[in-house]
């Protein structure tokens, strides 16, 4: 394989070729975009991505709806979910203001809906009415979960921190940490006393204007640690 080395930012991306294999890679920059192809690649590479459809009351108490990509589990011990918003939106400035919000799970059966409230609506405008859905009361927060939801997670706001580059210059994404206090799970969706994960289809997030949904699962157990051979030792 030829392999070409550079310490300087290319113009283009960088591209290489096995002479046996007969592959081809590239490498490219982020920062100056030089990949070359039609979309940027980066969202289709960090998938697939858990949507966490996010509700929240403005200081009026005013509903507002709204599906991140960047969103994940960063604790269980306790748990903390965490979005990212590229811009100051409105689930962030409502989250800044009341503290609370609630992670809904996007599923497949309401994925058009919640395609629906992704929607640029004015402020204000609600957009569970927009898509034809109902709030459901939470049992902590004030913000009202999705109707009809199969889990949905109930937060207090951690943090809200502004992401910086290497420069420290701000880049205008926000990330929005909450502790999850209450957690709702509908019944049908337990099974043999677990979360029925492959009866709810959740929704992920590719890149481009692709998704997917899980409809197909393996389990697959953890290799065995010094701590967990030292147990087995010590009870033999």
């Amino acid at each position: 394989m030829s392999v070409i080395k550079n310490n300087m930012r290319p113009e283009r991306a960088i591209e290489f070729c096995g002479a046996i294999t007969q592959y081809c890679a590239m490498f490219y920059d982020p920062a100056l975009k030089n990949h070359g192809l039609p979309y940027n690649p980066f969202k289709a590479i960090v998938a697939p991505r858990p949507i966490g459809w996010v509700s929240t009351l403005d200081a009026e108490g005013r509903v507002n709806l709204a599906p991140y990509s960047y969103f994940n589990a960063f604790s269980d011990e306790p748990p903390i979910v965490g979005f990212s918003s590229t811009g100051y939106k409105d689930s962030v400035s409502n989250v800044a203001a009341t503290g609370e919000f609630v992670c809904n799970m996007a599923s497949l059966e309401l994925f058009e809906k919640m395609s629906m409230t992704s929607a640029p609506l004015p402020h204000g405008v609600s957009e569970m009415g927009h898509a034809g859905l109902e709030p459901a009361p939470s049992r902590v927060v004030k913000p009202p979960r999705v109707a009809g939801i199969a889990t949905a997670m109930e937060c207090r706001l951690l943090s809200i921190t502004e992401l910086k580059n290497l420069e420290g210059e701000t880049v205008n994404s926000f990330l929005v940490l909450g502790q999850v206090i209450s957690v709702y799970i509908d019944d049908r969706f337990i099974k043999d006393g677990r979360l029925d994960t492959l009866a709810i289809k959740p929704l992920a997030r590719l890149g481009y204007q692709d998704y997917a949904a899980v409809e197909r699962i393996f389990s697959l157990a953890r290799p065995a640690g010094a701590g967990d051979i030292k147990k087995v030792a010590a009870a033999e």
